[in-house]
């Protein structure tokens, strides 16, 4: 059997990538698309490990997800690199001239799809045809599940998460409820005299000292699937605005079976139904946001849910599922094999 080498992070070592036991990593099941990856090479012949198992310099081919160090690429394979983060996380990902050591790339950035070097894959889930929307079960009206971050770029989109969250506790805090990671300290970023500021977050005490007070903040959730039953609408920003950037942020949302609030890829409905969720852009103030979902029929709130039904049962949603990326990356990569 043919080896393939997938250089994964360190909690990921000993196959713990491939795991969907739900013991390690696996929340909401968003390993799927990696354990159904090695599936699919295996029927195809061939057996997908990370490089503490299946040895690099042994394989036919090896597959970083997000541009590794420099040292690590071993120049005469077939190496392969998937490109999750965006410029505003990883910002040596959109170094060009490090693609060079790589024979394809898959990625969401529509700006570089070409079909021949980088090919077109999404943040991607285990996509059920029969969508649960747990109506029963929604008390609440707005909810927004997202980790702290402060960056600067132009394409950034995380002061306008805090706007939403600011102007909810001003006006209605009644009616929204903040989940994730951070919001309990003070964050860090940028540059002062030369010095990056990222690293003050390690003192956590400081972090804790200097907190600012979200009213609405909730804590951390074990599952935002479970967590999205509860209520019927979701904030949901992207970090960024980059176009085809569209993450598992909206599909968190939609097998929560809560309609999004969407803000991100300014091609978002090239993708995704716009039926399917709230476009933010649509609203001049939060005000006018507030009325619409505040006072929407309930015929109205389930043409959405029906929509993203529908969509999911007829494939639209395909190219966001996890057998569109095995599949996707397997055949990328097997037909270069074929070659040699």
């Amino acid at each position: 059997m043919i080896k393939g080498t997938f250089f994964a992070y360190p909690p990921f070592l000993k196959n713990n990538l491939f795991d969907i036991s739900g013991k390690i990593f696996n929340e909401d099941n968003h390993l799927y698309c990696f354990y159904l990856l090695k599936k699919v090479f295996r029927e195809k012949g061939v057996d997908l490990a990370t490089q503490d198992i299946n040895n690099p310099a042994q394989s036919k081919f090896v597959i970083f997800l997000e541009m590794p160090k420099i040292k690590n690429i071993l120049s005469e394979k077939n190496n392969y690199l998937l490109i999750y983060e965006s410029p505003l996380i990883k910002p040596s990902n959109w170094v060009l001239e490090n693609h060079k050591h790589f024979k394809k790339i898959f990625t969401w950035d529509d700006k570089l799809i070409d079909n021949k070097k980088y090919f077109k894959i999404n943040y991607v889930h285990g996509i059920p045809k029969d969508l649960n929307f747990y109506l029963d079960k929604k008390k609440k009206l707005c909810t927004m599940i997202a980790g702290h971050k402060l960056k600067s770029h132009p394409l950034e989109l995380y002061t306008e998460r805090i706007k939403a969250i600011r102007w909810f506790e001003k006006n209605h805090p009644e009616d929204f409820d903040l989940y994730g990671t951070g919001w309990d300290k003070y964050y860090f970023h940028g540059n002062f005299l030369g010095i990056n500021l990222l690293r003050l977050n390690r003192l956590k005490f400081l972090t804790k000292l200097l907190k600012p007070n979200y009213s609405s903040y909730k804590g951390v959730v074990k599952s935002k699937k479970e967590t999205y039953k509860n209520y019927k609408f979701a904030i949901c920003y992207e970090n960024t605005s980059s176009l085809g950037y569209i993450t598992e942020k909206i599909f968190d949302c939609f097998l929560g079976g809560c309609v999004p609030i969407y803000l991100g890829a300014k091609n978002i409905a090239q993708y995704v139904p716009r039926d399917t969720f709230v476009d933010k852009r649509n609203f001049k103030t939060y005000d006018e946001l507030y009325q619409y979902i505040k006072n929407m029929p309930d015929t109205e709130y389930k043409k959405y849910l029906d929509a993203l039904k529908n969509s999911a049962a007829n494939g639209k949603l395909y190219p966001f599922s996890a057998e569109c990326f095995a599949k996707t990356i397997c055949n990328g990569i097997l037909e270069d094999l074929v070659k040699v």
